[in-house]
């Protein structure tokens, strides 16, 4: 089949825009509280809106392209997500951009699954689609990282919305290439979707995201994370006890009970919650420690989301040597010992010291996750290929959740434990975070401002030394869960096999 590869090339297209979108708007944020008028509650919800409604639909929106259709599904998402974009980037309220990212995120529902599914039914040869998973995998990752730097070129020329505006002709390319090549495929033995599950894992999957951020910014003890956090613990089980009553499910709960399904979700969940952390760290102490501007800091971590591509592409290469669970232990343990080195930062940096780890951390990232998206592919059915892409994707979602909260808590805790404010400077301002303590400086007379900056930058230095001590130690863990759990998987799951196995 000659345009398989254009097949390829038209889902990573789609997938390169929407992993670009996650990290794009983090840059727009300060430009939204000048020229929208934005309170920090509001800034909150149009950071997170996205990914709420994205992870919440993301087992809905799978299952409805097995049934409908995936190309069907991929070029709605396409018109919806270009034409979200472009009422996101004119919105002029707070209160019209939150829905407008809110529709962005269901369109970003219908996207995802999609891209993963087709190319789980175009590449049927075991060796070709663990390949063009690893493409896929690399274009995702590649995604992350030239998001900042696209966001800070476009903020130097142009207002915030252009970020958005970006993704009007990309979609339209998408969505004309899609029409051209795409094969429809559909699970021809689907039943009706169960709405009640779909209700149950929307509010289940919401529910739990958004206690977990929320256990950031409040801590875990607050009455309304405690809440949200029981809340979506009992929907979610709820969810999976229906799972097992229905006879077209939503997720077949069986294939958890492959190991290597299993494992797969859990290393992919946990070595996001690692990476989500990282981009966060990073970004606040090139630019609030070492004083590099937006673009610089994206231009600085551009190196390592680009070696995670390369990593994507040399995994299914790797695999003949070191076996499924040797590939994904490697790249856990590449990433642990670049956690390592960050532990070893100060408040000078020399980048070139700093590159080769990055380079190294991004490709063991490129490595796990290309093995793990297609062990979860390959060891579940094809006509159920929507269905287990969603179950990744979410874990994905997940894991960056956890990731952002708990690490970001561990940064934040460190950070207000080792700082010592300067006598007459209030502490409770200096003490709230890093760029508080920045902020605050500004207006102080200048020995005092340089007293404060100074204690501020040492112990966010610090801090990013916990962080990374507590990041290197869990990746290394997961490597050996990894490498066991993964134990006697083939190295090429045949297709004959899994037909057999359903």
């Amino acid at each position: 089949m000659k345009n398989k590869w254009a097949c390829l090339a038209i889902a990573c297209l789609a997938t390169l825009l929407l992993s670009l979108d996650l990290t794009v708007l983090h840059l727009a944020l300060p430009r939204l509280v000048a020229d929208l008028g934005a309170t920090s509650t509001q800034l909150l919800w149009i950071g997170d809106m996205y990914g709420f409604a994205l992870a919440g639909l993301l087992v809905t929106m799978g299952n409805l392209g097995d049934r409908i259709g995936r190309k069907r599904l991929l070029l709605i998402g396409a018109v919806a997500f270009g034409a979200a974009s472009a009422v996101t980037a004119y919105a002029p309220t707070p209160e019209l951009l939150i829905a407008a990212r809110a529709l962005l995120g269901v369109a970003g529902a219908t996207i995802m699954p999609s891209t993963l599914s087709i190319i789980r039914n175009v590449f049927t040869e075991p060796g070709e689609r663990t390949a063009a998973i690893g493409i896929w995998s690399g274009m995702s990752a590649a995604g992350f990282a030239v998001g900042p730097v696209v966001g800070g070129l476009l903020l130097d020329h142009f207002w915030w919305g252009s970020v958005f505006l970006i993704n009007v002709p990309i979609m339209a390319l998408v969505l004309v290439g899609g029409i051209l090549v795409l094969p429809e495929s559909r699970n021809p033995h689907a039943g009706r979707i169960d709405l009640l599950s779909v209700v149950l894992s929307f509010a289940g999957i919401v529910t739990a995201i958004y206690a977990i951020k929320e256990a950031a910014h409040q801590g875990a003890g607050h009455a309304d994370v405690v809440a949200a956090g029981v809340a979506g613990v009992v929907l979610l089980a709820l969810f999976v006890w229906r799972q097992t009553r229905l006879a077209d499910p939503l997720i077949d709960v069986r294939l958890f009970a492959r190991r290597a399904f299993t494992a797969s979700i859990l290393t992919n969940l946990l070595a996001i919650f690692a990476m989500s952390a990282m981009m966060l760290m990073f970004a606040w102490y090139l630019q609030l420690v070492l004083g590099w501007s937006p673009l610089q800091a994206g231009l600085a971590q551009l190196p390592g989301g680009l070696s995670g591509a390369v990593g994507g592409v040399l995994a299914a290469k790797l695999i003949r040597y070191l076996g499924r669970n040797g590939v994904v232990a490697l790249g856990l343990a590449m990433n642990a010992l670049s956690f390592a080195f960050y532990a070893t930062l100060g408040t000078e940096l020399n980048y070139l010291t700093l590159l080769p780890v990055m380079v190294i951390g991004g490709m063991g990232v490129g490595f796990a996750f290309t093995v793990n998206n297609d062990n979860v592919l390959a060891t579940a059915p094809r006509q159920r290929a929507g269905a287990a892409a969603a179950v990744s994707e979410t874990a994905f979602e997940l894991g960056g959740a956890l990731g952002i909260a708990i690490l970001g808590t561990v940064l934040t805790s460190a950070y207000r434990a080792g700082l010592e404010v300067p006598a007459g400077v209030p502490a409770e301002a200096a003490r709230e975070s890093i760029a508080g303590a920045l902020n605050l400086a500004a207006a102080l007379p200048a020995e005092q401002a340089d007293q404060l900056v100074r204690a501020a930058q040492v112990a966010f230095v610090e801090g990013v030394h916990v962080t990374s001590i507590v990041t290197a130690s869990l990746l290394a863990v997961v490597a050996v869960l990894a490498l066991v759990g993964l134990r006697g998987v083939p190295k090429e799951i045949p297709e004959e096999v899994l037909a057999g196995a359903h």
